[in-house]
């Protein structure tokens, strides 16, 4: 009788499993499907000037992405701040501007990774500690406008949300910052190499690697040599944080990225699948 209950449990579990796809294809459909809000509207008017920049099929796929994003995240305010539609909104529209153009589904299904979104009023501060290249452990608390983990959630500071926001051509978002780490950390962990999409026949390994690799070592030259050009310097840490930096110039300052090195921003516009410096 235990063998036949196991059974009976096993089949529908695998049923369901193989069932949820389908299930939650049949879901998305329905909420991209509902007219978008007016109230969202006026969030994306007021908030995100991005938006207006975006070809028209582009403005309605974003929508689109966002009524999914907001319904299946789930936002949690720290610190006492009440979660609002108008954060939620502003937030799913900058994370959902990195799947543009792209077929969804593993590994580039609404970031998949990430269960849980939790805003602060401002920036927070997290306890770190790290040994440095002379081997000298370094500890104490550092603040920061958003972080993106591996557990499931990216925190963020809503006001430095609504300063990356404001001004849509200054390279610094960290929304678009946070969300290309949880692209990146679909490998595991994040080293500066995002999964390509599947089937994309376009994607070279070896090419990427040698283009964001040499762009890395510009960046750390710059940074070096203290000559602010257009990368921030806080992506010439590591590969991890260089794609994401980069990230952040790709959307907001495509032209200037293309001018700054043509062949990265090829490389990225092929993977992201949208082409910034015509916005």
């Amino acid at each position: 009788m235990a063998f036949f209950l196991f059974c009976v449990a096993a089949f529908v579990l695998l049923t369901g499993l193989l069932a949820y796809p389908s299930w939650l294809r049949w879901r998305r459909n329905r909420l991209q499907a509902q007219p978008f809000p007016a109230a969202w509207r006026k969030h994306l008017r007021k908030r995100v000037p991005m938006v207006g920049r975006l070809p028209v099929d582009l403005q309605l796929q974003l929508k689109r992405h966002i009524q999914v994003f907001v319904a299946e995240k789930a936002f949690i305010g720290c610190d006492g701040l009440r979660v609002t539609d108008e954060m939620r909104v502003v937030i799913a529209a900058h994370a959902c501007l990195l799947l543009l153009n792209r077929t969804l589904g593993a590994p580039a299904d609404y970031f998949p990774g990430v269960r849980q979104i939790l805003v602060y009023p401002a920036a927070f501060q997290v306890e770190r500690s790290y040994t440095d290249a002379a081997g000298v452990h370094h500890a104490g608390r550092q603040t920061l406008a958003g972080e993106s983990w591996s557990e499931g959630q990216v925190i963020l500071s809503w006001q430095d949300v609504l300063q990356g926001a404001a001004d849509a051509q200054d390279g610094r978002n960290v929304v678009i910052h946070e969300f290309a780490h949880q692209l990146d950390q679909e490998n595991g962990q994040a080293i500066g190499a995002p999964l390509p999409l599947r089937g994309d026949a376009d994607h070279n390994p070896q090419r990427w690697k040698a283009v964001l690799s040499a762009a890395f070592e510009r960046l750390q030259g710059e940074a070096f040599m203290h000559q602010q050009l257009l990368l921030d310097h806080y992506g010439a840490q590591d590969p991890a944080e260089f794609f994401s930096v980069v990230s952040e110039a790709f959307f907001e300052q495509g032209a200037a990225l293309r001018d700054y090195d043509a062949a990265l921003y090829v490389e990225l516009q092929g993977y992201y699948k949208v082409d910034p410096a015509s916005w």
